[in-house]
């Protein structure tokens, strides 16, 4: 799996950087021979493990985990119709059992509510039901025609998290999409992810939802990723599929519903917000290993070092703090490349000095270097790992609000739009809002949560105190 040696592109060229370094650092192999499907490097891999841990800690508390079939029987799909609508043109079908033409075709899963919602109709019989939170972590497949792009724009989508929940009452649903969006803040600040939560308009809300609140951040070219979704079904779905229950003054109602998902996008915003041009710098929350221990070895002193090192890693594991040695017959420098490519966030180099003194070098991702005593090394590098951890997503932040700009003329948008996010006055009508997608050439993210601002909308002139926030996206 070794790849030849190459440099990698500056960061200023985003995409041919973000394209070389998932190969370079061997988080994604691109050349499976379909377009827009991917493979997992094991390195990759290890991340997503990590990542999606810490989303299934934050889900269990509350939720259960479960699996639903990836086949989707085509009346079940077709049931909702503004559902369907909004995915018709990227499902994939299965209309053959080996030679034999199936009397139903069947869909490979876009999405699940018309795989999951039949079954609740089954299991919710009465308000001692409810309320029901589950969740699954699975493959879903989009016949993508737009520039496909690993795990940002792809075919399919493999770490594809969704939780759909039922309440008795709309009250309830409100709030558990007030929760998901809590839940989700703590996840992507886990991640060191800056985010903005916005009410997407109407004509962009999820197929078939009341509303939808979306998660998004800002990549290093300005355009906008959206790494999360929140939506608000109602009892849309619940009337489709006749899910209801028994209250406690035995009458039946429809129970009210919410769905909300997360994609590997979550990894790429990782990648591409904190990377450099020496490779990726993960935080210490999303690395597998978080310390990579060097020996700087020398004949006479190798049996030292290479105790020395052992010691060091022993005492880290202990103290939970994920560690590997590099024993590669590899020079240090060639170590210190492979190593910043692969984001590690710090190394520890130990020679015969640093035993002489009774310390290592602390090297961290972003090249700052000190001499660290053995004595309480475990408590000291913890404390290095949250201060990097926390100073990543400081940085990240402080990047993300400089790029965005209140806009008062679409003409001042769209020169901001092309390396950053506008923020504009908007009635709220559909037609201004789309005349102002048209004339910007970018997408309206939505209502930005909690914020309001008096102004006049840039298409019709009437005064406003909506803010919506305008961006290209992925």
């Amino acid at each position: 799996m070794e790849e030849e040696s190459k440099t990698l592109p500056t960061k200023d060229n985003f995409s041919e950087w973000y394209n070389e370094l998932l190969m370079m650092a061997q988080i994604m192999d691109v050349r499976y021979p379909i377009k827009g499907v991917y493979v997992w490097y094991p390195f990759g891999y290890s991340i997503r493990k990590k990542v999606y841990n810490m989303l299934r800690a934050l889900l269990d508390v509350d939720h259960q985990e479960c699996q639903f079939p990836m086949l989707i029987p085509k009346p079940e799909l077709l049931k909702e119709s503004e559902h369907i609508k909004g995915f018709e043109d990227e499902v994939y079908w299965v209309t053959h059992g080996g030679l034999t033409e199936l009397e139903v075709p069947l869909a490979l899963r876009p999405t699940s509510e018309t795989a999951i919602y039949p079954m609740y109709k089954l299991w919710i019989r009465s308000h001692a039901d409810l309320p029901l939170k589950l969740y699954q972590i699975v493959n879903i497949f989009r016949y993508e025609t737009k520039h496909t792009r690993p795990l940002i724009r792809l075919r399919e989508v493999t770490s594809f998290k969704e939780a759909h929940t039922a309440h008795a009452t709309r009250e309830d649903a409100v709030r558990q999409c007030v929760e998901a969006m809590d839940l989700y803040g703590e996840f992507f600040t886990k991640l060191a992810v800056p985010y903005m939560i916005n009410k997407r308009p109407d004509w962009d809300k999820f197929p078939g939802a009341d509303y939808t609140m979306a998660f998004d951040t800002m990549m290093p070219d300005g355009k906008s990723l959206q790494i999360g979704t929140v939506h608000m079904l109602g009892t849309k779905f619940a009337k489709t599929f006749e899910i209801t229950f028994e209250n406690d003054k035995g009458e039946r109602e429809y129970v009210n519903q919410t769905c909300y998902g997360i994609s590997e996008r979550c990894i790429a915003a990782v990648i591409g917000i904190h990377g450099d041009n020496k490779g990726l710098i993960l935080p210490p929350n999303t690395s597998p290993t978080q310390i990579v221990i060097i020996p700087i070895v020398f004949k006479k002193e190798e049996e030292a070092v290479k105790q020395a090192c052992g010691n060091v890693k022993a005492i880290l594991d202990a103290a939970g703090i994920a560690t590997t040695i590099d024993f590669a017959d590899e020079r240090p420098g060639a170590k210190y490349y492979k190593w910043e490519m692969k984001g590690l966030p710090f190394r520890i180099e130990i020679g015969p000095r640093d035993i002489k003194n009774n310390a290592v070098m602390l090297v961290r991702r972003d090249g700052r270097k000190e001499s660290v005593s053995m004595d309480g090394l475990a408590e000291t590098i913890r404390g290095k790992l949250m201060d990097f951890q926390a100073e990543l997503l400081q940085k990240a932040g402080d990047s993300m609000l400089a790029r965005i700009k209140d806009c008062a003329t679409l003409d001042e948008a769209k020169l901001q739009v092309e390396g950053g996010w506008a923020r504009m006055s908007w009635c709220g009508e559909k037609a201004c809002g789309l005349e102002m997608e048209n004339v910007v050439n970018c997408k309206l993210l939505g209502e930005p949560q909690g914020v309001t601002g008096a102004g006049r909308c840039p298409i019709c002139g009437k005064p406003t105190d909506r803010v919506i926030m305008m961006a290209r996206s992925y």
